[in-house]
Order: structure tokens, then C-alpha cells, then sequence
């Protein structure tokens, strides 16, 4: 794993996403290397291939004191801003245990009594480390992507991250530390349009680590996720590949968006958006608004 220290122009970045006023990346790259990661497209700004996602992690050695910087600048209107946690890498991936640049950031919000809401999502059982703080948050969300209760599944996906049932016992330990929290399905798998009751198991224990919601999304498809991700496939059997190749039709996410609405409903689950969120269909939209308001380029 290449680890290189680095000094970053801004930390606080306005976010293209729709649920997050402002981004927080304390970190390039991820060492995680999760093959469906749409992230992996961000190492072109430090050179790196987007086939060596996971190889190598940048560490933005001046985001704290940036960071305290440019809230303290943040206009008095905008202090109700959500800020997230992070939206191209991990905010808790091995290396934050060295450089603890996530903890420090959230303490700076903390003494702050910064009143937006600060969320965080991550693969990564460290998170617990800094329950301390985050129960001086005013306003504070943790949010862990879980995409199957299968390890071994969750292991040639999600090469280096923390096993998906840990990532359930720190949801609910969370919940029982008074935190909110939610789960992050996304990718919503392909195959669960095939074996529903996998996707049962899995929102069955999301309800069991009593999250206060979910969110949903399909599976992003563009040309170098879908590289990566199909390289990885050349080994598994044709059906299997054909179901992720074919993931990117309407019919199939149409298919998929009723069995979620059907199994969240069984677990009473609350769905983030009301529906499965695709990103494509958001982007488009997103470039819309983005063209009114004079916005150059999304972080995703």
C-alpha cells in the first residue's frame, strides 16, 4: 500500500450530492479498494490510474488546520449547512489510527457547536473509536455502507474493508451509544433480482441493528467502474456475468425497485428519498441545476 503525505488547497468543497451541503475528503484515494467504488475515478488528480484504486492513499497532512480555516470563514448564512463525511474516500480507513485527521476534524465541529448537521459514511469499525465526540455533536449522523451479510461475497467485492457483520454490530452499537445512524445500500446488488431472499437477510438485519433509515442505490455502471468491475468477473460462471452486464437496464432496475419497496415495508424501514436512488437518473439532473447556478463539477 503506497501512502504519501500531501498539502491540500481547500477541504471544505461544496457537494454535488444530493443529500450534503458541503464535503469533507480528509483523504485521496482508499485503501478499501471496493471494485464498484465510482470514487475511483479521482486519483486522475494525483496521477493515479484508475486500475490502481485501492494501491495507494494520499494523506492531506494540512487538512486540520485548513479545515478549522475555512469554517472559521464560512459565511453566517451557511452555518447550517450539512457537512459529510466523506464522499471519494473513507473517513475511517486504517490509516486515520496514525493520523487521526477525521477525529481531530470532528472535534474542531464539536467545540465549534457547529448547529448543521454533520453525517458520516463509512466501511470501517473505527468509527467507534470517536464515540467520545461524537456525542458532543450537536447534530450528528453515522452512516455504514452494507451491501450483503455474506463476508466472503463482501470480501471480492470490498477487498480490504471491515467484514459486513461487523460493520451491523457497530451500527447497532452505535444506536444503543444514542447516535443516529443509517445504512448505506449502494450498490444495491444485481443478483438480488434473482434471490430476493438475500436481500431479505440483509435489510432483516439492518432492522436488527435498528438504523433510523436507509438509503438505496442501484449499481453504477459507467465505462471505468464497469472495467474494473467486469474484470473481476472474467472467472465466475456466464449467468453471473450477465446479470451484472445487464444491470444497467431499465427493465431490471424497475424489477429490483419493487422487491426493495416491498422487503423495506416488511422491515419497516424507512427509505432514504422514498425510493432506490440510481445514479445516472440523479446526474443528469444534477447537471440541470448545476448549469443554472453557474456550478462547474460535482464530487461525484
Amino acid at each position: 500500500m503506497k501512502v504519501s503525505e500531501i498539502d491540500a488547497k481547500t477541504i471544505l468543497s461544496k457537494s454535488g450530492l444530493p443529500d450534503a451541503d458541503y464535503a469533507v475528503n480528509p483523504y485521496m484515494g482508499c485503501e478499501f479498494g471496493c471494485l464498484y467504488c465510482y470514487a475511483s475515478f479521482a486519483g486522475k488528480s494525483v496521477d493515479e490510474p484508475v486500475d490502481n484504486w485501492g494501491n495507494y492513499v494520499y494523506v492531506k497532512r494540512n487538512a486540520v488546520a485548513l479545515f478549522k480555516k475555512e469554517l472559521s470563514e464560512m459565511p453566517a448564512n451557511h452555518r447550517n449547512a450539512s457537512i459529510l463525511l466523506s464522499s471519494v474516500t473513507d473517513p475511517y480507513q486504517g490509516v486515520e489510527s496514525k493520523y487521526r485527521i477525521t477525529r481531530e476534524i470532528l472535534r474542531i465541529l464539536a467545540d465549534e457547536k457547529y448547529p448543521g448537521q454533520v453525517s458520516i459514511l463509512t466501511k470501517s469499525a473505527l468509527v467507534l473509536r470517536d464515540i467520545d465526540i461524537l456525542k458532543q455533536l450537536t447534530n450528528c449522523e453515522v452512516g455504514m455502507t452494507v451491501t450483503t451479510v455474506d463476508d466472503a461475497l463482501g470480501r471480492s467485492l470490498e477487498v480490504r474493508a471491515t467484514q459486513s457483520s461487523r460493520r451491523l454490530n457497530t451500527l447497532l452499537h452505535l444506536h444503543d451509544e444514542g447516535i443516529r445512524t443509517y445504512a448505506s445500500v449502494g450498490p444495491l446488488l444485481p443478483h438480488f433480482r434473482y434471490r430476493p431472499e438475500l436481500l431479505d437477510e440483509l435489510f432483516s438485519k439492518l432492522a436488527e441493528s435498528k438504523v433510523d433509515y436507509i438509503w438505496v442505490e442501484h449499481i453504477n455502471l459507467r465505462s471505468y467502474i464497469r472495467k474494473r468491475l467486469f474484470d473481476s468477473l472474467k472467472g465466475v460462471p456466464a449467468e453471473v456475468q450477465a446479470v451484472y452486464k445487464g444491470a444497467d437496464d431499465a427493465e431490471h432496475r424497475a424489477a429490483l425497485d419493487g422487491i426493495v419497496a416491498v422487503l423495506a415495508n416488511k422491515h419497516r424501514l424507512k427509505l432514504a428519498e422514498g425510493e432506490v436512488t440510481y445514479h445516472n437518473k440523479y446526474m443528469d439532473g444534477w447537471r440541470k441545476e448545476a448549469t443554472a447556478k453557474g456550478i462547474q463539477k460535482p464530487l461525484i
